[in-house]
């Protein structure tokens, strides 16, 4: 195995929500079927084609205006580059002997010159609550961690970054009368309170773990590994 390793803001995440699946993913090439994410990938394009409008005449978006947001889309040479999944924003450690990279979808700059990450989701809820829905469920928190690596990201490439991000979460309206070829959504934008003390110490967590010859125990709410596991229990149940 290399000692160099290369490594993105989800395998870091993967290594929070469950290190057997980590290093199954990373070591091993062993991962379930993904599905392709057409429609969210079509609204992500359309949102950053909206903000670079925005970020060409350095005027701000209305929805900043809305939320009183006092910034501007960013302008800069490399955004293409950080926002390619292929590419993305990286940062090497000669001491810890690895690269992170991530692929952001959009940066604003406040007017003291403190950058803003932002990123873009999309889902279709009939009531549409985020604070209820980040208590409840662990995935908002996973999308709270991802801009948190973010902005560890830009700071260690040197950026003033501020400490609020947000996201861009855009809501179908799934119940409405007639579809007439058009998806209508909400627009909800969320401020996040975001602290990056804990990144650079997952991420060499991740690299130790995915450096070694450990195969770590699943972890108990991992979705994945406790459908493998009630499977198995039945496949023995029935000799299959």
């Amino acid at each position: 195995m290399n000692k160099f390793i290369k490594l993105s803001r989800s395998t870091v995440e993967k290594y929070i929500s469950c290190p057997r699946c980590c290093v199954l993913e990373r070591n091993y090439k062993i991962k379930p079927p993904s599905l392709p994410f057409t429609l969210n990938i079509a609204i992500d394009n359309l949102c950053k084609n909206e903000f670079d409008f925005y970020r060409q005449n350095q005027i701000a978006h209305p929805l900043f205006i809305e939320n009183n947001i006092d910034a501007i889309p960013f302008k800069h040479k490399n955004l293409n580059i950080w926002r390619d999944n292929f590419k993305g924003l990286k940062y090497s450690s000669k001491e810890d002997e690895y690269e992170f990279v991530g692929a952001i979808d959009d940066v604003w700059q406040k007017q003291n010159g403190d950058l803003i990450i932002a990123d873009i989701k999309a889902t279709s809820r009939n009531k549409f609550d985020w604070n209820k829905t980040f208590d409840n469920y662990e995935y908002p928190k996973a999308y709270k961690r991802q801009l948190e690596m973010y902005q560890w990201l830009f700071k260690k490439n040197g950026f003033k970054v501020a400490k609020e991000a947000y996201i861009i979460y855009f809501n179908g309206k799934k119940n409405e009368k007639f579809f007439k070829n058009k998806l209508e959504f909400d627009s909800h934008v969320i401020r996040l309170n975001c602290c990056t003390d804990w990144v650079e110490k997952k991420i060499i967590e991740t690299v130790q773990l995915l450096r070694s010859s450990i195969f770590p125990k699943p972890s108990s709410s991992c979705e994945q590994c406790n459908y493998l596991k009630q499977r198995w229990h039945l496949s023995k149940k029935f000799k299959m």
